[in-house]
């Protein structure tokens, strides 16, 4: 899949996704604004992964349990905060996970393709941590789950102001193994022995790290 540039740099929906999403949307008989099924569901594997910008999906196993982790901590009514974690909210949006119908989430992402999905994408560029519209209120979401695009100290430190803006207390953050001092220093944060699975072999060894007790992530 092919990207174009608008004239700020930030990546638009290319010919050829515009087309998928068209054809789905057609199929369906639903609208764009959404991107949802009558169902409720939405277009999940309309938007794919894109390794240019940085984008390393999670293996489908890896990203059903995130959604599941999520989902527990957020609670009846919880808010969910997908920090460059598409592949986690998509699995929530799929409505496989229980309960993710009582939850509710949006994807905080720096590809505009995402904008498919409606007033539950909120554009994000780490580099502008807490450039956020009047809408998005600080300590408004439950759980906040992010995986920063760059395993370097400069973007884990942007990100962390993010997490701090958005998050009400809980915080899962999945990032390289060698984060860890830093993911404690910055967020409080401790790593757990669940092991994040990617869909690509990436060279770094990948972990999560929770500020609260977790089974399903074994910390």
């Amino acid at each position: 899949m092919s990207d174009s540039d608008d004239d700020d740099g930030v990546p638009t929906l290319s010919a050829h996704t515009l087309a998928a999403l068209r054809e789905f949307y057609d199929e369906t008989g639903t609208g764009a604004a959404r991107g949802a099924t009558p169902s409720g569901r939405f277009a999940v594997g309309a938007v794919e992964e894109d390794w240019r910008m940085s984008q390393f999906w999670y293996s489908d196993e890896t990203a059903s349990q995130l959604a599941e982790e999520v989902v527990r901590e957020a609670g009846e009514g919880g808010r969910i905060a997908c920090v460059s974690a598409p592949s986690v909210y998509q699995k929530l949006k799929q409505g496989v996970v229980d309960g993710s119908d009582r939850v509710s989430a949006v994807v905080l992402e720096y590809d505009r393709r995402f904008a498919a999905y409606g007033d539950e994408f909120i554009f994000y560029d780490y580099n502008e941590p807490l450039s956020f519209s009047a809408d998005v209120a600080p300590r408004s979401f439950d759980v906040v789950l992010a995986d920063p695009p760059y395993l370097s100290e400069e973007c884990l430190s942007k990100v962390a102001k993010t997490i701090e803006y958005l998050s009400k207390g809980k915080v899962l953050l999945c990032t390289g193994a060698i984060m860890e001092n830093l993911a404690k220093e910055l967020l409080g944060l401790n790593m757990c022995s669940f092991l994040p699975k990617h869909n690509r072999n990436l060279s770094n060894e990948f972990r999560c790290f929770v500020n609260y007790p977790s089974r399903l992530l074994s910390c």
